[in-house]
């Protein structure tokens, strides 16, 4: 009564006050003043503006209609209620004491908080609770694993791709890129090198089933192996017993019958499949297929089969390679007909009979396993388009042309009948996945292959340019506004908005902690055909801007990259558990201070490490650890799960053994740490210590002044994770006037000598490689560490007749980290103490890496360390890529100056001068400069110029390892 009597008492006030003036008008406009003045503290959604309002006197309402800019920002219950009493305080008596409600992009604000994020009931209609997903098995699982995942992505199936690709355009009727080339790259190759060595890997840690409408293999090389086409005993083989006989199954397979594919022809129409009856004990039958490999490397590997009525969920393949056996389960009641991806492994040149597939009728059910091609490797483009293929590899090229290799029906990839392959190539990436996802719980009323796609991810980055200096950021795509608002599982299209939502704030927490003036721009309701074509949620990504030079100073950083992908994979997994109302685990980060030993034991080697915190995600830590062994020249095996942080293996003398460690728990596996190494000499004369103090991971040098900006590919392309796949080329123009323009004349404008390169970078695979020159010199066993466990005291150096430190291109670069990163100094001050310690008590001490001299020339203390201590200077930096050879021991040594896709690349080497009593062991040729030294005293040092392990030849390697083991 006594709120009645006040709100009465104040509308007459006000009322009076008003003398007349129109109520409405006067709340419109403090609406307006309102949404105009309305900006969003870390979001830029641009300008807001009211659109309409809704007053209901008789009943005390207010419904208020905001511009569609107003719901590109994210909603929260804490902000949603700070909107409603800031709004509420700016509007006219009585109409503040109304029931008030907010709409913008269809809905109450309140109803656009992600289910993730309310503290109350969720919105069932956007939720997976309500979809009859049933028990089945998904479409492969790994059985070789050794930890299972029971709070990640277990048994999910999920969609992504990697902007656009080469296409054909029709109306000039040539292969083209859909972007300009900008900064070195291009966005349809430079958004793989997130998605490939990223973001697929983390889901897949997770348990998820991942597939991407574009190929996924960098493999140049392509082998095929198919029961249409093989000679008796060799390539395919069948194997049957008395009452489980192989038969051809009913309907068409895959058959490669030309080299060449025209637009419209299915190879999956031009052959047959083969199928068995299943047996749980006896009557065993098997198909094998055993490859041909053209050279050794990483094959993925896909097969293919028939889905038929008498289908099992659990077809059991053997993948046979370089490390062992992996075993897969495949449920063939799904995906019939197409490639489907096992893994990738790696795979010895030639016909052998551990490289091979195998395919056994063996399953708890019965029924039938159907048995087609297998195909090894990604191999290069093979779809024609006006009488020409693309020339390049066919991951770079655009989803219609793999998703006509894989099978998928013409209407699938090429809606507009071969007149439009830009249009298609937008349209396939969505219609691959409904056609994949037809018949499954979440496309029921469709036609498919039945695999359940949860989601799907388009990432991309095309946003423009800022001319001073700023973010552009990260915006991101979803579609409301279509069939109804529905998707096909019945759910709402709002759900599309969650994920895009959980994905953009992410990476928005995640890249702040690192850079705290990155921005975050805004979500959009819009009709793309990426977000609006797909069935299931979709979002589509636009990370950053590649046209902007400040984007690209983080884009091009792996470490950058390695952050954006692990917080896509975290979200994913936040709204995957939300949508099922589960819990979850984030998988843990890798592994650090890892070290070998010899144990205490004859033949045994003993590795320790430490786990690495994750202070944003509580639940990431081990609940244990899986160590990889690789024997020789093989490949890794599948892994041992071991409790604590350590583990002794058993070695025979004579033999190199890698090993690598990741952390798992109940949400996945880490990234592997470094693999190191270990080798027991049968006939020991001493033990080197192996370091590896190569951790640097960079992205090119940059160029940065009121002037000129951009990336310097020529004196220094980075060190990317393993490979690079972004570059298309060197930049030429770097005048910041130039921003903005188009053409030959913009600004980062870059060539395209690189395109299809696979540029070697940083594998933390050297310990092997030092290690296998120190096998090769005889009489020397080696263990080998990484540098933090040697700073840190964890091992100790003078327990070791020779330390072998590998500094490879190892450098502080604080012009071109941008972006936070590890301190990557060559020699650190606490690694300066270590080595001086060391060589006072006599050690013989071992140094190679390619800025051994420039990175220590900058400080005194750090020219007296080398000079003192190592006993060299530094001359100058050889850049002149002319010079790739050095001279010494009776040889002529060859290094690679230019990146390759073997070696990774050392553009810049460095000129040491000898400090007496030393002297120069080694020269450049041409020119002379001394490229490394070497002194005896009280102890001894050689020190080189170039890395060791960049000698191309193993035999010069291994001679020259056998030198300096000779002289120390």
């Amino acid at each position: 009564m006594k709120r009645l009597f006040l709100y009465s008492l104040l509308s007459l006030l006000f009322l009076g006050t008003l003398r007349g003036q129109d109520l409405d008008q006067t709340t419109g406009q403090r609406l307006q003043e309102y949404f105009r003045s309305y900006v969003h503290p870390t979001v830029n959604i641009g300008k807001c503006d009211l659109d309409s309002l809704w007053l209901d006197h008789s009943q005390r309402k207010l419904t208020v209609f905001a511009s569609p800019a107003f719901a590109y920002q994210p909603f929260r219950p804490e902000e949603v209620t700070s909107i409603y009493t800031s709004l509420a305080d700016q509007l006219p008596g009585p109409v503040c004491f109304y029931d008030l409600q907010i709409r913008s992009g269809g809905r109450a604000i309140e109803e656009l908080i992600p289910n993730y994020y309310r503290t109350g009931r969720a919105d069932r209609d956007r939720l997976f609770t309500s979809i009859k997903t049933g028990k089945a098995n998904p479409w492969v699982s790994n059985l070789s694993r050794p930890y299972r995942v029971t709070r990640g992505l277990e048994g999910r199936h999920i969609a992504l791709w990697q902007s656009h690709g080469r296409y054909y355009q029709n109306e000039k009727q040539e292969w083209l890129w859909q972007r300009p080339r900008l900064f070195c790259t291009i966005e349809d190759i430079f958004t793989q090198s997130f998605i490939l060595p990223y973001v697929i890997p983390m889901l897949e840690n997770a348990g998820a089933v991942v597939y991407t409408p574009r190929e996924r293999d960098t493999q140049k090389q392509e082998v095929i192996v198919d029961n249409d086409h093989f000679t008796a005993g060799v390539g395919y083989i069948e194997v049957n017993s008395r009452r489980a006989r192989w038969s051809t199954a009913p309907g068409a397979g895959f058959a490669q019958t030309q080299r060449v594919y025209q637009d419209g022809e299915n190879p999956f129409l031009t052959g047959s499949a083969r199928v068995v009856s299943t047996e749980r004990r006896k009557n065993r039958a098997f198909a094998q297929w055993v490859p041909d490999i053209p050279e050794k490397g990483e094959y993925a590997v896909y097969v293919s089969y028939q889905t038929l009525p008498e289908s099992v969920s659990d077809a059991r393949y053997l993948v046979f390679h370089n490390g062992g056996v992996t075993e897969f389960r495949v449920n063939q009641q799904m995906g019939g007909g197409t490639w489907v991806y096992l893994g990738t492994f790696e795979f010895d040149r030639g016909q052998k009979d551990y490289n091979m597939v195998i395919l056994s009728n063996e399953s708890r059910e019965k029924g039938v396993v159907s048995a087609d091609a297998v195909r090894f490797g990604g191999g290069m483009g093979n779809i024609a388009r006006g009488g020409s293929v693309s020339g390049l590899p066919r991951y770079l090229e655009a989803a219609r042309y793999s998703a006509q290799w894989a099978g998928m029906p013409y209407e699938v990839y090429s809606p507009r009948k071969g007149t439009n392959d830009y249009a298609d190539d937008i349209s396939t990436r969505g219609n691959t996945i409904n056609y994949l996802s037809g018949g499954s719980p979440f496309n029921p009323q469709s036609a498919g292959l039945g695999i359940p796609f949860e989601l799907t991810l388009g990432l991309h980055t095309d946003a423009g340019y800022n001319r001073s200096d700023g973010f552009i950021g990260t915006l991101g795509i979803y579609t409301t506004q279509f069939n109804n608002e529905r998707l096909a599982a019945g759910i709402s299209r709002y759900t599309s908005r969650d994920l895009t939502d959980l994905i953009l704030s992410g990476l928005q927490q995640d890249i702040r902690l690192r850079d705290k003036s990155w921005t975050r721009r805004s979500m959009w309701d819009r009709n793309y055909g990426e977000s609006r074509i797909p069935v299931v949620p979709a979002t589509l990504i636009e990370l950053l801007s590649h046209q902007n030079f400040a984007d690209m100073r983080l884009g091009h950083d792996p470490h950058f990259k390695f952050i954006a992908g692990r917080s896509m994979y975290k979200s994913i997994v936040r709204y995957i558990a939300t949508q099922y109302q589960d819990d979850y685990v984030i998988q843990p980060l890798p592994v650090t201070h890892f070290a070998t030993r010899f144990g205490r034991k004859n033949n045994t080697v003993e590795l320790s490490w430490q786990p690495q915190t994750d202070s944003q995600e509580p639940s990431a830590r081990p609940d244990g650890y899986i160590v990889y062994t690789r024997v020789g020249y093989g490949g890794f095996d599948n892994g041992v799960w071991v409790k604590e942080p350590s583990y002794t293996a058993s070695i025979e003398p004579g033999i190199v053994y890698s090993f690598r460690v990741t952390a798992v728990n109940r949400g996945g596996e880490s990234f592997p740490s470094e693999t190191l190494a270990a080798y027991k000499a049968r006939q020991e004369r001493g033990t080197v210590l192996v370091v590896n103090g190569f951790e640097r991971l960079s992205g090119p040098a940059v160029i940065d002044s009121a002037e000129e900006a951009g990336f310097d590919l020529e004196s220094d392309p980075g060190v990317p994770y393993l490979y690079s796949i972004a570059y298309t080329g060197a930049q030429t123009v770097f005048d910041r006037r130039q921003a903005g323009k188009e053409g030959a004349a913009a600004l980062g404008y870059s060539g395209s000598e690189l395109e299809g390169l696979k540029m070697a970078g940083n594998t933390f695979d050297y310990a092997f490689v030092h290690g296998k020159a120190i096998q090769a010199a005889g009489y020397y066993s080696f263990v080998s560490c990484s540098l933090k466990s040697l700073e840190e005291g964890e091992v100790r150096p003078e327990a070791y007749n020779v330390v072998d430190l590998i500094l490879g291109l190892q450098k502080e670069d604080p012009v071109s980290a941008l972006f936070p990163t590890p301190y990557y100094k060559t020699f650190s001050t606490t690694l300066q103490r270590v080595l001086t310690a060391y060589c006072q008590s006599g050690g013989n001490l071992l140094v190679s890496g390619a800025y051994v001299g420039s990175d220590m020339a900058v400080s005194h203390g750090d020219r007296e360390f080398t000079a003192q201590v190592l006993k060299y200077g530094y001359q100058r930096s050889i850049t002149d890529k002319s010079v790739q050879h050095i001279q010494g021991l009776g040889r002529l040594l060859q290094i690679p100056r230019h990146p390759n896709e073997t070696f990774y690349p050392v553009t810049t080497a460095d000129c040491l001068v000898p400090v007496e009593p030393a002297f120069s062991a080694f020269a450049y040729v041409p020119g002379g400069e001394s490229a490394g030294i070497a002194y005896k005293g009280n102890y001894r040092t050689f020190v080189l110029g170039f890395p060791l392990e960049s000698i191309l030849s193993e035999s010069d390697r291994a001679t020259v390892m056998a030198s300096v083991l000779r002289f120390f």
